[in-house]
């Protein structure tokens, strides 16, 4: 994960890498890493169940427009410590979204170490794996073309 935010390059923060990687987990598989011996939180706001417009361009360059709306579902907690967790997860995943706030937020006090290797060193070796595991599957389709060469065209 990256450590700081390159404005030129568009580089993600190291909050937004791991709350996007806590946002694709698999929710069973958040759920099951979760430490055993969590602080108290106070939901400040939700989880509630909403929709965004979700904009798209031509050709990744073009004029934005809006291709649809999707389902999410947000959660804000706070530690009794102060730390504010906050998670937008796709779908309606209530429980994922207050899983993923509560590591947010426990990765901003003083166990942070402890909750990366416990819980975002695991998730994201299993997402490299699966990113892996998905491009070697492209591979094995790719076809390369060749073309002999012909007396005419010497």
């Amino acid at each position: 994960m990256q450590r700081s935010h390159d404005p030129a390059a568009g580089a993600p923060t190291e909050r937004q890498a791991w709350m996007g990687l806590l946002a694709r987990a698999p929710s069973a598989r958040l759920a099951a890493l979760m430490p055993a011996d969590l602080p108290q939180a106070r939901l400040l706001r939700g989880p509630e169940v909403g929709a965004v417009m979700v904009r798209g361009r031509i050709g990744g360059t073009g004029a934005p427009f809006n291709l649809g709306e999707m389902t999410v579902t947000r959660c804000t907690l706070q530690l009794a410590s102060g730390e504010v967790g906050h998670a937008h997860v796709q779908g309606r995943g209530l429980a994922h979204a207050q899983h993923a706030a509560l590591v947010d937020a426990l990765l901003q006090g003083p166990r942070a170490e402890a909750i990366r290797s416990a819980v975002l060193a695991p998730l994201a070796a299993e997402e490299a794996a699966q990113r892996l595991a998905r491009a070697d599957r492209a591979a094995a389709t790719k076809v390369e073309f060749f073309t002999l060469v012909r007396g005419e065209d010497q």
